[in-house]
């Protein structure tokens, strides 16, 4: 990211800017957590990595592509592809099984039925929820929910995977199970991971902590990584 900078209201008179001019660099195999109060511009910068928003200004390059370029189109493909989101409230469709709700992005990738589902529970297999496969969210505790978000985020295969408070809905214990299951994505998919937080415990079991305040990123921070 080169230059990011995001106003709303631009050219009127309650315009806001929420970003001033960053620059960020995240490598390919990277575990690297953001870390702000409420209000630093931490989400904003959020949705500009996810290409959920664009910036009013600068650059941002994925893969040497500059996606503040491209069009809606092709930047539904790069969030359904190559990017995976796992969100604090989990996000899943309440009427659907685990395995199905990790289906629909490989549904929307056109991959067969058959196919789907194998991929599907591969992946549930993958953070220890293959015998839930067919419970809904309303019969799965927050923990087992995240899990299925987490593998629903794996399912295209992304480069990066986006976590926006993925523990934030969860007791300190369940936390700590899911943040095992990204630093094992990470060490043994090496996986690129960008975690939005505002724990700084969290932040802590990263590589790197780059913190934002008031729309600037004021450290930028090499870390151990994961802690006992």
């Amino acid at each position: 990211m080169q230059g990011i900078v995001k106003r709303y209201y631009e050219g009127e008179p309650n315009e806001l800017e929420i970003l001033h001019g960053i620059d960020l660099k995240v490598f390919q195999g990277e575990f690297v957590s953001i870390v702000g109060e409420s209000g630093s511009g931490k989400s904003t910068l959020m949705n500009m990595i996810g290409a959920l928003d664009r910036p009013t200004e600068g650059q941002y390059f994925l893969g040497g592509r500059d996606i503040s370029k491209l069009q809606d189109e092709e930047l539904s493909d790069i969030r359904n592809q190559e990017i995976g989101f796992v969100f604090q409230n989990f996000c899943l469709i309440p009427r659907m099984s685990a395995v199905r709700n990790v289906e629909i992005p490989l549904m929307y990738a056109n991959m067969p039925p058959k196919q789907r589902r194998e991929r599907a529970m591969e992946l549930l297999a993958l953070v220890g929820m293959e015998e839930r496969a067919d419970h809904k969210p309303n019969e799965l505790s927050g923990g087992q929910n995240q899990r299925v978000a987490i593998a629903r985020a794996m399912a295209n295969d992304p480069h990066i995977l986006l976590a926006d408070e993925p523990t934030g809905a969860l007791d300190s214990k369940t936390g700590h199970l899911v943040m095992d299951i990204f630093h094992r994505l990470h060490e043994e998919q090496d996986k690129t991971i960008v975690l939005i937080t505002h724990s700084q415990e969290l932040a802590h079991e990263t590589e790197r902590m780059i913190t934002i305040s008031d729309g600037r990123i004021i450290a930028d921070k090499e870390l151990g990584g994961e802690m006992e």
